[in-house]
């Protein structure tokens, strides 16, 4: 077992680069190459925060819901990194897309099978509600792997301000779903704030703008700049979801002409 460290760190597990087209599939591509016409380019960065007396994954990345993906992706990248999926305590969702929970199970085995049997996992308590009230939980394979989940995962349920541990709270901010959130770790050296997509890369920082892929796209644009604010004002590390090549950076400046300057890790 590695011996967790004193000094809280953040990892991001990449996980690769897709093409993302009105089917929603999750096509492979290089990270530096551009995705289909009319499609979106998305990269896949699950983070790991060590503490010292946690191991904390923000989000699980796609599982086996992609192309040429699998759970054994984000075990891989945690094994070179010296941690087992065993040595996961925690995990925390921003929201409960597919390509942020995938991970928590996979069925490479031909059965369902959680890929961090030791886990805590904590979701939106209403968002988590609105899941197993759905007919579909976008096809029949991911209906099956919610309700397996439900059955199965060490689940928590977390309140629209919630702070489970001193060093992690957790806030809903809308936008991207109806219960996105944002989570914080702050343990009074090392400070990290990941929104999902709400504020998922460097490109999104200095930009106004509404997604057709949000469920309120004027409340993401809203939360994006209060989260901006947050992490400029309170010196917060951002950790970017899709970013495809800087997944953790800092806001060290602000302009009112230029926006901040970002300062990749």
């Amino acid at each position: 077992m590695t011996e967790i460290s004193q000094k809280s760190l953040a990892y991001p597990l990449y996980e690769g680069t897709f093409s993302v087209g009105l089917d929603k599939k999750f096509n492979r591509i290089d990270r530096d190459d551009p995705p289909a016409k009319g499609a979106l380019k998305i990269s896949l960065n699950p983070f790991l925060i060590q503490s010292k007396d946690k191991n904390i994954l923000f989000d699980v990345g796609i599982g086996d819901f992609g192309e040429d993906t699998s759970t054994d992706t984000i075990k891989d990248n945690l094994d070179q990194l010296g941690v087992t999926d065993y040595e996961i305590t925690d995990i925390f969702a921003s929201h409960l897309h597919y390509d942020h929970i995938g991970g928590l199970a996979g069925k490479s085995s031909g059965f369902w099978e959680l890929t961090f049997p030791d886990a805590n996992v904590w979701v939106s308590k209403k968002g988590w509600q609105k899941v197993m009230d759905m007919d579909e939980y976008y096809d029949d394979e991911k209906t099956e792997f919610t309700h397996f989940l439900d059955a199965k995962a060490d689940l928590n349920f977390l309140d629209e301000e919630d702070q489970p541990y001193p060093e992690i709270s957790v806030k809903k901010i809308g936008g991207h779903t109806e219960f996105s959130q944002v989570l914080l770790f702050d343990d009074g050296n090392q400070k990290y704030l990941m929104g999902g997509d709400v504020l998922a890369n460097r490109g999104e920082v200095n930009r106004k703008f509404a997604a057709k892929y949000d469920f309120d796209a004027d409340r993401s644009m809203e939360a994006r700049q209060e989260l901006t604010k947050l992490a400029y004002e309170e010196d917060y590390t951002v950790m970017g979801y899709h970013d495809s090549h800087h997944p953790l950076f800092n806001l060290t400046d602000y302009d009112e002409q230029q926006g901040y300057k970002i300062e990749p890790m």
